[in-house]
């Protein structure tokens, strides 16, 4: 019997996504948005992150392009509209929660809640665990959710994504 490795793949980045969905997070308030690219969105996905590093002159965003446009899958993590942990603790540079104010910066909208990054940062490594003990090769880029939210492939205030593959070498180990 024929193994279909994409459909496997896809399956893997279900299981990823649900582990992100439900790792901890401050409050047990969910601000996670997830989004799986492939196929034609993939393709779309690799061209524009090689786009944006000529026009700005970013390194690396060619290199992980490669990567994306090798990878069979990518699953895109990211926050939207996250709302402050009401803690008042400093640790993102004000005094007071109700000082935070979104702007939108160059590549993501910020002035985040330090405990929503770090959710983020948990989901994340609940995701590539995830991954690991399924043995799908990955790696966390910033770059490609650059790019995912520059092509509005989802609505994200700060986006990363996690490119998957299933060859006989991991492509983002030689880079």
């Amino acid at each position: 019997m024929a193994m279909n490795l994409e459909e496997a793949l896809k399956s893997a980045a279900g299981l990823m996504a649900l582990a992100a969905r439900t790792a901890p997070k401050a409050a047990g308030k969910d601000y996670l948005v997830l989004h799986l690219v492939t196929g034609e969105e993939l393709t779309r996905l690799a061209a524009a992150m090689q786009a944006y590093g000529q026009e700005t002159g970013k390194p690396n965003f060619d290199r992980d392009a490669a990567g994306v446009a090798r990878s069979s899958a990518v699953l895109l993590v990211g926050l939207k509209d996250a709302a402050p942990a009401g803690l008042d603790c400093g640790a993102c540079g004000r005094e007071r929660c109700a000082e935070l104010a979104p702007r939108e910066g160059p590549e993501f909208r910020g002035g985040f809640c330090a405990w929503r990054l770090v959710d983020l940062g948990i989901a994340l490594g609940s995701a590539v665990k995830t991954a690991g003990l399924l043995n799908v090769d990955n790696r966390i880029m910033y770059r490609a959710g650059v790019a995912a939210r520059r092509l509005g492939l989802v609505e994200a205030d700060v986006l990363l994504g996690i490119p998957l593959s299933a060859t006989g070498k991991n492509i983002y180990f030689d880079r």
